[in-house]
């Protein structure tokens, strides 16, 4: 009879841990609102330049402004003026393990009606663990809805928005489907391809990434495929920076993100199919807000080694998800009339 007792009592503990197990293996929605004045890192801004000449620098890092004349025009626009530059706050990503989970909207979860894909991490062999998120894109122009600085043609105009759900994108999950958006992949899935990244890698650790390597994301990995599938998972840090690069490449790709920098961006924005990595920096903002400085930097161009700056910014439940925020290279015609 004891023996009968125990039988059942190990059927109904087995039966509990079935019902709990699927639950406590679910990722939850975590999350918080941003500080803006806290949380963001406002030397990522740095250098600003006019009319040829720095204003403020602090030691940040840049990239190669327009020359010539610190004059410049734009007949279009009917506008004449000074050249600027500054690396402008403008979109925000979050990278998360539970479908239509918000993190930056402090853990805000959807209900669509739907199913999609959940983040997932599983090892391929004893040496190789790949992993998948889903990345939202958020419209930030931080500094214009803040209203910082009032009526300035050089600032991207409008409101804080969620611009794009990757739980919406069939493409997100599907190698062969994403192979519609970035059909050259096939060329870069040799040895040969991946081990050029190493160069890619170096130089965006010292400086800014290359872009004669344009499959490559730096110390992160492939930058193809364009979606949610990261073949090397090193870490959390550094598979969400490789998520965040890849959306803001897929972005470019299908034309929903324009380039900023350079001369063809002093009179407005225009078109860049292949991404410019150099036009972006960014910094984390959740889980550990990346304010703290780096050798006098607290924030980073694409690619940038994570052992660098993103020790300690995984831990488990709550720092198992990941938001950023990005800044753009712009350079503008600051019309003097």
């Amino acid at each position: 009879m004891k023996f009968v007792r125990k039988c059942v009592f190990l059927l109904l503990v087995a039966a509990a841990i079935a019902r709990v197990g699927p639950a406590l293996a679910s990722p939850t929605c975590t999350g918080r609102f941003a500080n803006p004045i806290t949380d963001i890192c406002w030397r990522c801004m740095l250098p600003i330049r006019f009319g040829g000449l720095d204003l403020l620098s602090m030691g940040q890092e840049d990239t190669p402004n327009p020359g010539g004349s610190p004059l410049c025009a734009c007949p279009s626009q009917l506008r004449v003026g000074f050249k600027v530059s500054f690396w402008e706050p403008v979109r925000r990503v979050d990278v998360v393990r539970r479908p239509f989970c918000l993190t930056s909207l402090g853990g805000l979860e959807l209900d669509p009606g739907f199913d999609a894909p959940r983040g997932s991490r599983f090892s391929q062999d004893s040496t190789s663990t790949s992993s998948f998120y889903q990345v939202h894109w958020y419209v930030d122009p931080v500094i214009f809805w803040l209203e910082a600085i009032f009526d300035n043609a050089c600032l991207e105009p409008g409101g804080f928005d969620v611009a794009y759900l990757t739980e919406l994108d069939p493409m997100w999950h599907d190698d062969e489907l994403t192979f519609i958006l970035n059909p050259e992949v096939a060329l870069f899935g040799n040895l040969a391809a991946r081990a050029a990244c190493a160069a890619d890698c170096a130089a965006a650790t010292a400086g800014f990434p290359l872009n004669t390597l344009f499959w490559c994301a730096g110390c992160q990995g492939s930058l193809y495929p364009l979606n949610g599938n990261v073949q090397a998972h090193i870490g959390g840090v550094q598979a969400s920076s490789l998520e965040m690069t890849r959306l803001i490449a897929k972005m470019h790709r299908e034309g929903l993100m324009w380039a900023a920098s350079g001369e063809d961006g002093l009179c407005g924005y225009y078109p860049q199919p292949i991404m410019d990595k150099t036009g972006y920096k960014y910094h984390m903002l959740y889980p550990i807000p990346q304010t703290a400085q780096v050798s006098g930097k607290c924030c980073q161009p694409l690619g940038r080694s994570t052992i660098l700056w993103g020790a300690g910014r995984e831990f488990p439940f709550e720092g198992e998800d990941f938001a950023y925020m990005v800044f753009r290279k712009r350079n503008c015609c600051q019309g003097a009339f």
